[in-house]
């Protein structure tokens, strides 16, 4: 007993120090962040110094697979600490701007709106549908601001005859270009060139601004160094994730760390940048830059970069100020994540990159280095091989000299990181969820790395696809057969193993460690194939609210509770049954709709009590206007804030149990 609790003593004083300090410290304090990161960083430093001289420099140089595979191993291994090094730099603060946006927006806004500055809206837009660029072009319209300080642009690289005839319906100004050269960037460029607004508000094509977004962010520009007010994304649709994890309602999206979390830590540092739609720039100071770099296909980063060059910082304000698409399937979010990290490497070969952009200084260059991309993919998939390799080979990832070493001093490190997580970012972390995301992630994204490191450029901006929806279930078998391949090579290794005669490696400590690595690989590549089935999803999401309605029908009247709402239609709740059926026509009466006319889809009686109805309407014109205020300009959220582990370990157990009985069916 005594020489268990030796062994596991390091892991004990970590297990220690979070749940008698870190988890009852405040976690936005910057001592208390920094302190616990500082813990972690010493239990990393301590880990890594024994690896490099217990178990890689102790490998005597015999020219074999296991020499070059253990030092191969502790290079990647090297790149993961770089990128936790920054990672916990940058968590290590944390700032949160509402208070100081209460103050600016009290100042600035006593003045006269005549004094008030002018505001651009830019709508850049390729090949959009309809149904998603009337939210974004209504929702800017309805921006709270003086009417005549706010111009509102569409900016169209298809030169679409139909939506110029819809912007002028509505109001706004329809732009186009002779041709599409430099892709988004040079869209908003020319945009540029035919409008004068002081200011210049940015929004995707899928992105409708609430109609506060103005009042919050403008103020910022008071102070002269501030070139970009940055909001974070947030979505009305679940990415395909979520949905094909069944965990729609319970575990968040994937950008919710990001947003929610370490955009603000950076802010925190001054080292926040630009993602591009849902921000605000200053005119004048894209005026100095030349206007919106175009070296690059993530031209929001190169924006930021230029204008740190020139002194100017951007802000940060973790506020849902807009709702947006997320990718809508698979085919999307692969698009989407490949462009971001393509876009991220080349910075790395631009003049007017972290290494060579003149003007920065080096904690700025080390803070925009894309290391997370360069490392994070590499490092997934060296974690999810290596026990296979070390089952088929006998390869050991390191010079082992004990199980006992392993717990004294990589366990610790294990538990600091899973703690640190769950401390700093308790609503948007679960090891296994979160790991298997990566993993289903690492056989698309790793290709990218590797040909964006041999051939930076050459690659055409791709619009990530939106508005398609994603009707009929798909399959994405490459990267589900990868999947499948390290699954089979890794329980072959266990069971080949298992039969002495067969055995492929030696009577060594580790194999007792790899079994545990291997049987967890296992289960994280089992959920992360799950994501590789598409399972169908509206086109356009519903809302979840609880509002009082009334129901009209014939010379009868129902009190009830909207429960769900949508442009195309809702439910409504009652205590008792109503005196309707599939097929009424009815008048639904709810907040800023008086006199709505529908039609009764279905009738049925809920489980707890009580009847649900389905309705059904058709909106035109301003009253459709008024609805899609009404539900995408900031009355809503479909926002997660607590994670229900029991319920996530429910859908995970059913999406697999499921998927098992049609695929046997």
């Amino acid at each position: 007993m005594v020489q268990y609790l030796v062994d596991f003593a390091p892991t004990l004083f970590v297990l220690a120090f979070f749940f008698l300090f870190s988890l009852n410290w405040p976690r936005n304090a910057t001592w208390a962040r920094a302190i616990t990161c500082l813990v972690v960083l010493g239990v990393a430093l301590r880990y890594l110094a024994w690896r490099f001289v217990a178990t890689v420099l102790a490998y005597p140089y015999d020219g074999s697979f296991g020499f070059f595979w253990t030092w191969f191993v502790f290079l990647v291994e090297l790149g993961a600490f770089a990128d936790i090094l920054l990672f916990l730099v940058a968590m290590s603060r944390t700032v949160d701007r509402s208070a100081e946006a209460d103050r600016r927006e009290r100042e600035f806004f006593v003045r006269d709106a005549a004094d008030l500055p002018t505001i651009d809206v830019f709508i850049p837009t390729y090949n959009e549908p309809i149904d998603v660029l009337e939210r974004t072009i209504v929702g800017a319209l309805a921006l709270d601001y003086p009417r005549d300080k706010l111009t509102v642009y569409v900016l169209d690289d298809k030169r679409r005859g139909w939506l110029k005839e819809y912007c002028d319906r509505k109001g706004a100004i329809h732009v186009t270009r002779p041709d599409n050269s430099h892709a988004k960037a040079g869209n908003m460029n020319h945009g540029l060139t035919v409008s004068s607004g002081d200011f210049i508000a940015i929004f995707d094509a899928d992105f409708v601004p609430y109609r506060t977004f103005l009042r919050r962010t403008v103020p910022f520009f008071t102070d002269p160094t501030i070139g970009i007010v940055q909001t974070p994304q947030h979505f009305f649709n679940k990415d395909p994730v979520q949905s094909n994890l069944s965990l729609e309602k319970v575990w968040p999206d994937e950008q919710r760390l990001f947003f929610d979390e370490m955009a603000a830590s950076r802010d925190a540092w001054d080292v926040s940048f630009c993602c591009g739609s849902c921000s605000i720039a200053r005119r004048s100071a894209l005026d100095e830059i030349g206007g919106f770099p175009h070296d690059s296909i993530t031209e929001d980063l190169l924006t930021t970069l230029a204008l740190l060059n020139r002194g100017y910082t951007t802000r940060y304000l973790n506020e849902r100020l807009s709702m947006g698409l997320a990718a809508e399937n698979l085919k999307g979010y692969f698009v989407q994540r490949g462009r971001w990290c393509r876009g991220g490497i080349q910075t790395i070969y631009l003049h007017n990159g972290p290494l060579r952009g003149p003007g920065l200084t080096l904690f700025q260059r080390f803070m925009f280095l894309p290391l997370s991309w360069l490392v994070q993919y590499t490092v997934r998939f060296v974690i999810l091989v290596v026990p296979a390799v070390y089952l088929w080979t006998g390869a050991a990832p390191l010079y082992f000299t004990g199980t006992q070493d392993i717990v004294w001093y990589q366990l610790p490190v294990l538990a600091a990181y899973f703690l640190l997580m769950g401390w700093l970012t308790p609503t948007r972390y679960l090891p296994l969820v979160s790991s298997a995301v990566g993993a289903f992630a690492t056989f698309r994204i790793l290709p990218v790395v590797i040909s964006s490191l041999v051939k930076p450029f050459g690659v055409p901006f791709r619009v990530t696809p939106k508005g398609s929806g994603n009707e009929d279930s798909a399959f994405d078998a490459y990267t589900f057969f990868s999947i499948a391949f390290w699954i089979a090579v890794t329980a072959l290794g266990l069971v080949v193993n298992v039969v002495p005669e067969w055995s492929r490696i030696g009577e060594g400590e580790f194999s007792v460690v790899s079994a545990w690595w291997a049987v967890i690989n296992i289960a994280v590549l089992m959920v992360a194939a799950l994501i590789c089935f598409e399972k169908p999803r509206p086109l356009l999401d519903s809302f979840a609210t609880n509002e009082p309605a009334r129901i009209e029908h014939e010379d009868a009247a129902f009190a009830g509770r909207i429960t769900s709402l949508s442009l195309e239609g809702g439910i409504v709740e009652f205590d008792g049954q109503p005196a309707l059926r599939a097929g009424d026509q009815v008048i639904v009466e709810m907040e800023r709709f008086p006199h709505l006319r529908s039609t009764v889809e279905a009738v049925s009686r809920l489980a707890g009590g009580g009847f649900a109805m389905k309705f059904r309407y058709l909106l035109e014109g301003e009253c459709r206007d008024r609805m899609i205020v009404k539900l995408y300009t900031g009355q809503y959220s479909q926002d997660i804030h607590e994670l229900d582990r029991s319920a996530i370990a429910s859908g995970l157990w059913s999406r697999m149990f499921g998927r098992t009985v049609r695929a046997t069916a």
